[in-house]
């Protein structure tokens, strides 16, 4: 149980997370931003620092305040649509809203012109975009949030992010988490009495994750990543490798070997980005090969196998790519899949073992759902239920042949059980959702 005492607001939180109790970690957070310290959390990927920041956060809205009241500045538009999903999800008096490079920001601004969001979580660019133009009203922001510190200075974002502070008047709490420990922080970040809690050390999942060695005798390692996936027995595992070319060719492979996978990388486009998570979410894929840009700031609960196509570039890269794995309670496995003239890295536990591959391998069974696309969205007013309830009236589907629906302005994505997927499509073919006739298909 929780031994802080919290709001209303808070319980409230809690309850549609369906979360029983804080860990240690939001606990501490929680009291430290109580005694009007600002906070520096350190704990590594997959240990709940959103849910740590944004308890703290919710206590210091105000119900009186028509506008913004608090902005949240993240390294990626990912990492602020899954800030943005967990504030919804909270069903808070408040509203929450992302903004982000990528969409048009006059779309952001007429959304922003009708009830002011009181949570802003944005990248710095388009922060800056919207402070600039007056359409944020940065007097009223007191709470400041920098999640993922280090990603955003690793991408190069310090000057922007100076920019977007130095336009914050008004801010009294400041909050800044990081997988990773610094020396010395930027003066900019104005946190001059800061309490760092350090979680790096404790919990971060590394004791929980099993770690093999792979071998391949050729350099070229597609047809050794080819077996090894085979024998995962179609656990969710993303395959990374270092370059946006290395994710084409691998998926381009496996492609050959009518293998089900995702492809994930920074060279896509933004909508293509988000149908593979969304695949890779709901099960409809259960292989994701992306680059480093999938080792943070992304909500992936059930990966079970990480795979390092090509060794990770340090320490600090195996560790976040290897945090997608064994998160909360749940264990996981990763593979560095190596060719003879690579060399084990010093960096490994020392527990890591030799995963040998059989000769022949048999194909994994291909995954439970499918995900659907609807040529429909939020402008069209189509919402979650109207799907649900489309595809259980006129596709004859029961609750348990349904899985997420995600709802964009123009389309939306559903997944459906694999073996309904023909006969849905049949019964559906001349059907209207909310009287609109429109393309429902199996997503490419």
């Amino acid at each position: 149980m929780t031994h802080l005492q919290l709001n209303e607001y808070q319980r409230q939180a809690l309850d549609k997370l369906a979360i029983a109790s804080l860990t240690p970690m939001q606990e501490a957070a929680l009291h430290t931003a109580r005694k009007g310290n600002d906070l520096i959390l350190l704990s590594p990927t997959g240990t709940g620092k959103t849910l740590a920041y944004l308890l703290p956060l919710i206590e210091r809205l105000k119900k009186d305040v028509g506008s913004v009241q608090a902005m949240v500045i993240v390294p990626s538009r990912e990492l602020a649509l899954q800030i943005e999903t967990v504030l919804k999800a909270m069903s808070l008096s408040w509203k929450a809203m992302s903004v982000y490079g990528g969409r048009a920001a006059m779309d952001e601004h007429r959304t922003m012109k009708g009830v002011q969001p009181a949570i802003v979580i944005g990248t710095p660019g388009r922060l800056n975009d919207h402070l600039e133009k007056g359409n944020i009203d940065a007097s009223t922001i007191a709470t400041l949030v920098i999640d993922e510190f280090d990603k955003c200075l690793e991408l190069g974002f310090q000057g922007e992010m100076q920019q977007v502070i130095d336009k914050l008047p008004s801010v009294r709490s400041r909050y800044l988490t990081s997988a990773t420990d610094m020396e010395e922080l930027p003066a900019f970040t104005g946190m001059r009495r800061a309490e760092k809690l350090d979680y790096l050390s404790a919990g971060g999942g590394e004791d929980k994750v099993h770690t093999y060695i792979v071998h391949s005798e050729s350099k070229d390692k597609l047809h050794t990543l080819y077996k090894l996936l085979c024998t995962l027995d179609g656990g969710q595992a993303i395959v990374f490798c270092n370059h946006r070319e290395s994710v084409d060719r691998v998926g381009g492979y496996l492609r050959e070997q009518k293998l089900c996978f995702e492809a994930y990388h920074g060279g896509m486009e933004q909508e293509v980005r988000e149908r593979a998570l969304y695949k890779f979410r709901c099960g409809s894929s259960n292989v994701l090969i992306s680059t480093d840009l999938a080792a943070r700031g992304l909500d992936i609960p059930e990966v079970r196998h990480i795979i390092h196509y090509h060794l990770p570039g340090n320490e600090e890269s195996y560790i976040h790519r290897t945090g997608r794995t064994a998160r909360w309670n749940a264990e996981g496995s990763s593979y560095l899949i190596l060719h003879n003239e690579e060399r084990v890295p010093e960096y490994l536990p020392e527990s890591v073992t030799d995963y040998p591959l059989p000769e022949r391998v048999g194909r994994p069974a291909p995954p439970v759902w499918t995900t659907l696309y609807i040529g429909k969205g939020k402008k069209d007013k189509i919402n979650k239920i109207d799907v649900a309830g489309f595809l259980y009236k006129k596709g004859r589907l029961m609750r348990e042949d349904v899985g997420p629906i995600d709802v964009h302005d123009y389309y939306a994505y559903v997944s459906v059980s694999r073996s309904k997927v023909r006969q849905l499509l049949t019964l559906i073919s001349e059907e209207k959702i909310k009287g609109m006739k429109t393309r429902i298909e199996v997503a490419k």
